[in-house]
């Protein structure tokens, strides 16, 4: 009952459905209201209105539902058949309403010498099978729309869970890594270990509280980056050279994933070799102008170090790889090389307004 009386908004459509199909047969649209308010033909037009508007509706929402999505294709079209065909001959029965109502015979009514029976009925049956078809179509394509939309919204809800999972999988991964650096320095240097503890806690306040966001001021993450950078240079005492070439008046508006950066900054350290016979070396350099971040970073490497960070052998480089591919689809190029001790990774990404709502499917599309 309560689906039938929010169909009521239908009922327009087919008045307006029929009535057009009157003005096609009369040619006229004036003559074709006239006839249907002010003549015996009203009550022919009322049955065509209400017995296809009915056999339509217990197509779509009884014989679809019970027969044709469950397969039983030959149950379905036999029992659609005698839906038509029962509603034809009942619509047929307007006709002789129509005459009874207006004290003439059918024929004269109508303009029919013989056989009005098989004349009503041969406009009837068409009649009522177009409004079937129609009212299927425009079901059928209802259905087809909320289907695709299910299906977005679905990997829409997919991509934007895997990100989070990546995204959280990275920061304890991090964390483990920055907690160990600590620790090393609270037996090798107090002093040393008193400022990296500042530092980290800077960078456990980003992590909790201001990067929650898909994105983040890029100014933000450069200083997060520059932290973590500072701790690792206290840790790093093994002849490690770290040169930073990093802006200071970066874009206001600009952002970020969060984190992005930060990958390749902790991989360069962890595969940074460690021969203490040659000059073990990072470099980083970065730059931001026409709506693109450059991101470059060298490190020297041994040849077990280099293989496993090209074949991205540790969890961190995997994640933002599938990262870049989720938030940033044909927005970013990144490129790893490994040549005469150095492995060097270079990315390029689009910058966003950090305000920008972000989501998988709402980056516009853009190779570089």
């Amino acid at each position: 009952m309560q689906k039938a009386v929010s169909k009521l908004y239908h009922i327009p459509f087919w008045l307006v459905y029929h009535y057009l199909w009157w003005v096609v047969a009369m040619g006229n649209p004036w003559k074709a209201a006239h006839s249907i308010l002010f003549s015996p033909y009203a009550v022919k037009f009322v049955f065509y209105v209400v017995l296809q508007a009915i056999a339509v509706y217990f197509n779509l929402y009884y014989l679809i539902p019970r027969y044709l999505e469950k397969g039983r294709l030959k149950s379905y079209i036999g029992y659609l058949a005698i839906t038509l065909l029962a509603t034809a001959l009942a619509i047929v029965s307007g006709y002789y309403l129509s005459a009874l109502l207006a004290h003439q015979s059918v024929e004269t009514l109508f303009g029919r010498d013989t056989n009005c029976f098989f004349y009503f009925f041969g406009e009837a049956m068409p009649s009522t099978l177009a409004s079937t078809t129609l009212a299927m179509s425009i079901k059928l394509t209802k259905n087809w729309i909320s289907t695709e939309r299910r299906k977005q919204s679905l990997e829409k809800e997919k991509l934007e869970t895997e990100l989070r999972f990546l995204k959280y999988q990275f920061n304890p991964h991090f964390l483990f890594n920055s907690i160990n650096s600590i620790f090393f320095l609270i037996r090798k240097n107090p002093d040393a270990a008193s400022s990296s503890l500042a530092r980290f806690s800077e960078l456990l306040r980003h992590h909790l509280y201001e990067c929650n966001d898909e994105l983040v001021p890029l100014e933000k993450e450069v200083a997060y980056l520059r932290n973590f950078i500072a701790l690792e240079k206290l840790r790093q005492n093994r002849g490690v050279s770290v040169i930073t070439d990093i802006p200071e008046d970066l874009p206001a508006e600009a952002g970020i994933a969060p984190f992005i950066l930060m990958t390749f900054v902790e991989n360069a350290f962890k595969h940074v070799s460690k021969d203490s016979e040659r000059a073990n070396r990072i470099e980083i350099r970065l730059r931001a102008h026409s709506g693109t971040l450059e991101f470059d970073i060298w490190n020297s490497t041994s040849p077990l170090d280099t293989a496993q960070a090209v074949h991205y052998g540790g969890i961190g480089l995997k994640n933002v790889q599938r990262r870049l591919d989720l938030i940033y689809p044909q927005q970013h190029s990144l490129e790893l090389r490994d040549g005469h001790g150095t492995f060097h990774a270079r990315l390029r990404v689009s910058l966003l307004p950090e305000n920008t709502i972000s989501s998988p499917q709402l980056f516009s599309r853009h190779n570089f």
